[in-house]
């Protein structure tokens, strides 16, 4: 990962004070990339870097410039089909650097700024035009990298990798939405992310391929090996990190770089876990890394230190989602082992349970249709919880987090699938498609194994701890006054109340706090979804274990 800034639309202000303040303001980013600094000033834009180099050690600092120096890019992300385009000889461009993310500077160049479609990767980029005196922004699909933007007392357009970045100066801050791009002509988000599987009637009819399926998820992990540095795997034990883990290990050992035909750098895969002492994640991550053969390391953390990091955490997720937080924690005290362990990246399972209905909640939905209209729910939102935890608690320790499942090809197989054969039955788990088409890859009790929320799955005891906590250290008649201490989002449990407290030491403006979701779920469900059954009018926990007619329910 890497941190950028931008500022734009400078006017009625000094140009040394905004550089000076860019400096100050990349600076709160630079945890995402430790490796070095960059920053181009003009009168009209200023673009910084902090940089985490994976790709093109030598050459590939920031922020990248054309040959004639008239376009400055500053970007955090991967672009995985970035050899494809560098071979396109329809596009004319001499690149300076082999970085991955100098393609975005060829397309534009060729194509102005039509081309986001044609990107393969996770991104979030600020890029200037000298000569047009012009600026693009632009994030990914999914909203894998996050990306803020916002406006100084000068009316200064503000852009940045995180949010802290923006508070001190910016009077109003927004997300800036996935699938979207903002111009200077437009001077408004435009999205150019569109999909048929998006609309359940374009695909309700679609015949299913199983071998397809698992086709297109060996090329994502495939492609998403592009790296310079030492890298490892996510391993939790559940379905989806297993997966990714075993597919790394299968292509891990040929660069792809070279299509194949060189030996890989890093001949061994490190597999990482976290739990608390005999946590259900640990036992099933140590049989999973045993099958499949990585170098296993498992860090086992006690309540107690996870609790003190809660404070930490909030900070670098800028977030006050309970869900979130709960599982980001251990995320977070997990990507400081690995950092210091010499590992840079690391791939992982996010978006699995999201595609295929993975959550235990799905087992009650009433047909296909609002099956699939909730994946994509699920799919937009989810740049506000779990790629929003994936990347900012690895990128909290400078290390970058990849996410196969939410790869773009891969969306439109996985996505394009008849949602009836997603369906939950009577003999069929929750993504029952995935597993069958993964079933010689992973023992049996890892395959089989049911969706278990990682919050959870590091130990029961974890969340339990949480919830006892906030009930002793906040009184109901504090709790009954929330509505006057926090009038917008006003928390809706007393853990949401006390992570509350804490985002607010650090994030106060109005417009921070509306960044954050809030809003009912029973286990991870959107509020949608709560309709599905009259028991979860009544509920508000995001945790798996709320459904306990479901919940260890057994399929083999």
């Amino acid at each position: 990962m890497c941190g950028i800034f931008a500022l734009f639309d400078i006017k009625n202000s000094p140009n040394d004070l905004m550089r000076k303040r860019s400096l100050e303001m990349i600076k709160l980013v630079r945890h995402r990339g430790p490796d070095w600094s960059g920053i181009f000033t003009s009168p009209n834009a200023i673009l910084a870097h902090e940089r985490l180099c994976i790709v093109d050690i030598n050459s590939g600092k920031q922020p990248i410039k054309s040959e004639d120096e008239d376009i400055i890019l500053s970007v955090n992300g991967e672009i995985y089909n970035h050899k494809k385009i560098r071979n396109n000889k329809n596009i004319k461009y001499n690149y300076l650097t082999n970085s991955d993310c100098e393609v975005i500077l060829s397309l534009y160049q060729n194509k102005g700024i039509n081309f986001l479609n044609e990107l393969n990767g996770i991104f979030a980029f600020a890029l200037y035009d000298a000569k047009k005196n012009e600026y693009l922004i632009a994030r990914d699909p999914i909203g894998v990298i996050p990306l803020y933007i916002g406006w100084d007392e000068y009316g200064n357009l503000n852009v940045a990798s995180e949010m802290k970045s923006l508070v001190k100066y910016c009077k109003k801050i927004e997300e800036f939405p996935p699938g979207h791009y903002y111009t200077s002509r437009s001077k408004k988000y435009i999205k150019y992310y569109k999909k048929d599987w998006m609309d359940y009637n374009k695909i309700s009819e679609n015949k299913t391929s199983i071998s397809s399926l698992k086709k297109a998820l060996e090329q994502s992990v495939k492609n998403q090996l592009m790296s310079d540095v030492p890298f490892g795997v996510l391993l939790s034990g559940g379905l989806d990190s297993s997966i990714i883990a075993a597919l790394v290990k299968k292509f891990s050992k040929k660069r792809i770089e070279s299509d194949d035909k060189k030996d890989a750098w890093w001949p061994q895969i490190h597999s990482f876990a976290i739990g608390l002492e005999n946590s259900p994640d640990l036992e099933a991550s140590r049989e999973a890394a045993n099958y499949i053969g990585t170098v296993h390391h498992e860090k086992t953390f006690t309540i107690q230190e996870g609790f003190d990091a809660i404070s930490d955490v909030i900070y670098f997720l800028e977030t006050y989602d309970v869900t979130t937080v709960r599982a980001s924690t251990p995320m977070y005290l997990l990507a400081r082992i690995i950092k210091s362990m010499g590992i840079k990246m690391v791939l992982s399972g996010e978006g699995a349970d999201e595609i295929f209905g993975g959550y235990l909640y799905f087992h009650k939905a009433p047909n296909a249709k609002e099956f699939h209209e909730e994946t994509v729910r699920k799919l937009n939102k989810l740049h506000l919880y779990d790629c929003l935890r994936a990347n900012k608690s690895m990128a909290a320790w400078g290390v970058e987090c990849r996410v196969p499942f939410l790869d773009k090809d891969f969306l439109d197989v996985s996505m394009a699938i008849n949602p009836k054969d997603k369906m939950i039955g009577s003999e069929k788990m929750e993504k029952w498609i995935l597993r069958k088409a993964f079933e010689n890859e992973l023992p049996k009790n890892i395959l089989w194994r049911q969706k278990e929320q990682f919050s959870d799955g590091v130990g029961y005891g974890w969340i339990d701890f949480l919830k006892e906590y906030v009930e002793s250290n906040i009184s109901d008649k504090e709790f009954n006054m929330r509505n006057k201490k926090f009038p917008i989002n006003t928390p809706k449990t007393k853990e949401e109340y006390y992570y509350r407290n804490i985002f607010e030491e650090f994030y106060k403006s109005e417009y921070a706090i509306k960044t954050v979701p809030s809003s009912k779920s029973v286990a991870c469900s959107t509020e949608e979804a709560l309709l599905w059954d009259k028991d979860f009018q009544n509920l508000n926990d995001p945790s798996g274990r709320i459904i306990s007619d479901i919940h260890k329910k057994s399929y083999f």
